[in-house]
């Protein structure tokens, strides 16, 4: 078991990760940059989609790049006195907050002092499980680290709008119908395909799946064979899968097995 998502997800010294998928992306990114501000790094936060304002104030400073001319400097002043920062272009009328174009996530990235961006760059509109349209997700560049996040709370349950978005693209990539089981072999398969939860990824980027929410599921035992399998999939590029619960903050590590052969 992993102390904290820091050791859990195995960073260096400077990152940039996106996080996608559904079922706690924003509390994870929120989490992670909170344990990294505790440790004396200097944190941004974003989105390249949408959150809502009151998320996003979970943040000490918010910098509106759409609406300041000046958003730059702001920037710096937030992460020199407060170390953690989230930036957005604008407040919309909704409540929420428009997230930044991926260009400008590297910007921020590769022009600032920052140690540690965190993008979620991807909506799923508080659904556990989600597999991207094709203009989905909106991925910067510059990602040192991509995090796929899944509610395990849809682990066994039938396949339906409550639990899934975009569920006509889930029954494309799986072949599941209505009311079809979602075993961990068939959740598994969202992750693997170039259409699945993982498009748009830079080739360099390190991939880590997130099963969260274990503190839901009566049967632990099928999220150990999702992590398995997931594992298992040479063709998925994942290095590592944690289970467990952002929330209650403990986390089980399984990493890929290397081939001495």
């Amino acid at each position: 078991m992993a102390d904290d998502l820091i050791s859990a997800l195995d960073l260096e010294e400077k990152e940039h990760i996106a996080v996608v998928g559904g079922g706690g992306k924003t509390s994870l990114m929120f989490c992670l940059a909170e344990q990294l501000r505790l440790r004396g790094s200097r944190v941004v936060t974003a989105t390249t989609t949408k959150i809502w304002h009151r998320e996003a104030d979970k943040s000490p400073f918010i910098v509106f790049s759409g609406s300041d001319s000046n958003w730059a400097g702001d920037l710096k002043y937030g992460i020199n006195n407060f170390m953690h920062v989230f930036v957005c272009q604008r407040l919309l009328p909704s409540g929420k907050v428009e997230g930044i174009p991926a260009a400008l996530a590297d910007q921020i990235f590769l022009e600032n002092d920052v140690d540690y961006l965190i993008v979620e760059a991807d909506g799923a509109a508080g659904h556990p499980v989600k597999v991207p349209a094709d203009f989905e997700p909106v991925i910067p560049s510059s990602a040192t680290a991509v995090v796929a996040v899944m509610g395990l709370e849809a682990i066994g349950k039938p396949l339906g709008p409550d639990l899934v978005f975009r569920i006509e693209q889930f029954i494309k990539v799986t072949g599941l119908g209505n009311g079809d089981e979602m075993t961990p072999g068939v959740l598994a398969g969202i992750f693997n395909p170039p259409d699945g939860v993982f498009r748009g990824s830079p080739d360099t980027a390190r991939r880590i799946v997130l099963l969260n929410k274990l503190d839901l599921v009566e049967d632990t035992g099928q999220a150990t064979e999702l992590a398995e399998l997931l594992l298992g999939d040479d063709r998925s590029g994942i290095s590592r899968v944690l289970t467990g619960s952002v929330l209650k903050e403990f986390f089980n590590l399984y990493l890929k097995r290397r081939n001495n052969g």
